[in-house]
């Protein structure tokens, strides 16, 4: 069976992603996006891009529990939140026109 980088099968995903984003919207997490759940197998199940067998990729995104994905948004939302502070910090105060 072929093995390829997890990334190179993302493309033939899009249905079982889809599937779990929507597994995630039914248990409430209105929010949730095929991107997301790629990213955080990325992150947090594979961390990185390893190779793969087909069977594998669809059953690590089958078992992706939401205890993990929101561990992933969690962090994510404050990388973030801290990255808008470091710009903040950078770009000084908005002076208003006026």
């Amino acid at each position: 069976m072929e093995e390829r980088l997890v990334d190179e099968w993302k493309k033939e995903m899009d249905l079982i992603l889809e599937s779990k984003v929507e597994e995630f919207k039914l248990m409430g997490y209105s929010r949730a996006t095929s991107n997301d759940v790629w990213n955080c197998l990325k992150k947090k199940v594979w961390k990185g891009n390893p190779s793969k067998r087909v069977h594998e990729v669809v059953g690590d995104i089958f078992h992706l529990s939401s205890n993990i994905y929101m561990s992933y948004l969690t962090v994510q939302a404050y990388q973030d939140d801290d990255i808008m502070a470091s710009i903040a910090a950078l770009s000084g105060p908005v002076e208003e026109e006026g």
